[in-house]
């Protein structure tokens, strides 16, 4: 596939995607966090909304979750999405450098454009990319209230696209009185981030804007042993401006209007590479190229109670645009649009105090257009879910989702969860067993490079997935818990490319396969009212059933332990120590195509100190033995850094 990015326009530019989003396959796993009634010490909640399309309490749910809290965010000082995902037990994330480098996340052995993106419920997949993904590099956190990470095949739930799993992202609600908040931070890399943002709700209207600009003016990420004698690196350079907003207003008491918007406009200058002809290989550029990033996430939804509450539906309509511009002082530039519009219904029905029966419909029309190609995709899908409780007991939730492609035509999946407690021990046994599929895109059935005699394939079929797990979670007395799930997915009629000698020409068709299985383990303590330990080790098998080999940038372990210290009320300290091990990758220019990439340790620590309920002071370091690692290789990422800020809040009176 990668001769498909270097045969584009930007081919610099391209070969950063290829080299973190093309590898045939896969890579690593999650710990499943969904615990029964977690602790105040542990900081998890107690719901969870993305396993089953509606609030379900943790301890119902046999799925394998991990929920990130606002909190965790903001007393780990993570300010992009990727550094927040970082040290989620499993995921390998993977980004060509700093700030805003292209981002991807490997979810349970499976491929980066296996994972959904939703944000408050909108599908941000771009329809313009190859891979139709989510660059994560781009999401900020400063208004997120929680990222769940869903695991395991979904599309049983959420369609096309969820055979990894489901990453969802809920924006902050306002609540109580009104609240205006601004922080300013700077360090290390030339960083100078600020935040502001006033939210509130009264009588029936709820609100909340928010406004982040995150900079880095100098973050190095090219390895200077790739860089021809007598050439320097440039750091990279990357400004991001996001406004949010999220409105509500109860019309009734039975009727509620909602609606949530996101725009980001983001610049990255970075390396990117020059071929030579002559020696077919590749070295970073002495000039810098451009990237331009412009995003536009909106939902606008109507809430129906029916039944005294009991039957609740939520109708909305969604739209996701995506702007991307690539300078390459010496290929030229390109510009890139993809569009969504997404009409849909979900009702949510209490048959029974221990049945909830869950159906709906969604209708979506997906549009690419550059400069010599415009295509677009219609897909209609219908599902049912029905979430069952046994004697207190037993949890079962079943579901089944059918799907009509104007491209492919109907695709079914369907996925089953049972969670049971053992009475006495409390011991929870979970398990899943469900399907996934993965639709071409739009590049891939339409997109032509014919001075380099690459051809789309317009009859491409979606890949598909089968996919189990089964675990347990153990308590012992109300301050340790531990657990381990075993995973297996089987993954079949993958797009590869293939050659043709004859005419020199290459394609895509379904013809790969591959299948991934591994343990994830955890442990958590709460040692005492101040101090609270976590542990995580996942070990991930995957490989490519073709040829046998294991797949690129699919660590095999992984472990990571994480701290929480509050030894007053004003003060609160946190560090993370993360391992990942070596893995099998491919050299920068793809000159060498499988190589071992040695693993790397990283620990990350941050404080803050609150002055009075106005004002906060907080530091963190990140990489604080300033490991010098590559993921992927050939591109740096981050070393020692020391940054601090300053927050205040204002609280105003009904």
């Amino acid at each position: 596939m990668s001769a498909v990015f270097t045969a584009s326009k930007s081919r610099r530019r391209q070969a950063v995607v290829t080299s973190i989003a093309a590898p045939l396959l896969f890579t690593a796993i999650s710990q499943a966090r969904a615990q029964p009634a977690p602790t105040a010490a542990q900081n998890l909640p107690e719901i969870v909304v993305s396993a089953t399309r509606t609030e379900t309490p943790a301890e119902q749910i046999g799925n394998s979750v991990t929920v990130i809290s606002g909190k965790d965010l903001e007393r780990d000082q993570r300010r992009t999405v990727p550094d927040a995902l970082a040290t989620v037990p499993g995921l390998n994330v993977v980004q060509s450098g700093g700030p805003g480098g292209l981002t991807a996340v490997f979810i349970r052995g499976t491929n980066a454009n296996h994972t959904k993106v939703l944000i408050d419920g909108i599908d941000v997949s771009n329809p313009s990319d190859v891979n139709r993904v989510f660059d994560l590099g781009q999401l900020l956190t400063s208004d997120i209230e929680r990222i769940e990470v869903l695991r395991g095949p979904q599309s049983g739930l959420y369609g096309a696209d969820a055979i990894g799993g489901v990453i969802s992202i809920t924006t902050r609600k306002g609540e109580g009185p009104p609240r205006a908040t601004a922080s300013i931070e700077g360090g290390s890399f030339g960083t100078f981030n600020q935040d502001v943002g006033l939210s509130g709700s009264q009588d029936r209207i709820s609100y909340a804007f928010n406004v982040s600009h995150f900079a880095s003016s100098n973050t190095p990420v090219t390895p200077s042993e790739l860089l021809p004698p007598g050439q320097r690196a440039i750091g990279n350079w990357y400004d991001n401006m996001t406004y949010s907003t999220k409105l509500g207003v109860d019309v009734t008491d039975d009727f509620a209007l909602n609606v949530t918007a996101r725009y980001t406009d983001a610049t990255l200058r970075f390396t990117g590479d020059t071929f030579n002809p002559v020696t077919f290989s590749s070295t970073p550029s002495p000039t810098q190229s451009t990237q331009q990033v412009r995003q536009i996430f909106t939902r606008a939804e109507g809430v129906w109670s029916l039944l005294d509450g009991r039957f609740k539906n939520y109708f909305g309509v969604n739209y996701a645009s995506h702007w991307n511009f690539n300078a390459d002082p010496s290929a030229g530039n390109s510009t890139n649009t993809g569009d969504r519009v997404k009409y849909d219904w979900r009702g949510v029905l209490a048959l029974l105090p221990a049945q909830t029966l869950v159906i709906g419909a969604e209708h979506e029309r997906e549009q690419l257009n550059t400069a010599t190609v415009f295509a677009e995709n219609v897909n209609k899908g219908a599902y049912l879910e029905l979430q069952s409780e046994f004697f207190k007991r037993l949890f079962v939730v079943s579901n089944i989702r059918l799907d009509d492609n104007d491209r492919f035509g109907d695709h079914t999946t369907w996925r089953v969860v049972p969670a049971y407690i053992i009475p006495g021990t409390e011991t929870r046994l979970k398990a899943s067993y469900g399907t996934g599929f993965k639709a071409p895109t739009l590049s891939q059935l339409y997109v032509d490079y014919p001075s380099f005699l690459f051809f789309a394939n317009p009859n491409l079929k979606p890949e598909q997935s089968t996919g189990y797990d089964a675990g347990f979670e153990q308590p012992v007395g109300d301050r340790f818990r531990f657990g381990a799930t075993y995973f297996h997915n089987d993954i079949t009629d993958l797009i590869n490319t293939v050659s043709n000698p004859a005419t020199f020409s290459s394609t895509y068709v379904n013809i790969g396969a591959a299948e991934t299985e591994g343990v994830e383990t955890f442990a958590t303590w709460t040692v005492s009212e101040t101090v609270q330990l976590r542990g995580d080790y996942t070990y991930t098998r995957a490989i490519d059933k073709t040829t046998g080999l294991e797949l690129l940038r699919r660590p095999k372990n992984k472990a990571s332990v994480t701290a929480n210290w509050s030894p007053s009320a004003v003060l609160s300290v946190s560090g993370t120590v993360l391992y990942v091990g070596s893995f099998i990758d491919s050299s920068r220019d793809f000159s060498i195509p499988r190589m071992t990439a040695p693993g790397y340790t990283v620990v990350n620590l941050a404080a803050d100190y609150t002055i009075n309920d106005q004002m906060k002071l907080f530091g963190r370091i990140d990489n604080l033995f300033n490991q010098r690692y590559q993921d992927p290789t050939g591109f740096l990422r981050p070393g020692f850094g020391i940054f601090g800020g300053v927050r205040v809040a204002s609280y105003g009176v009904r």
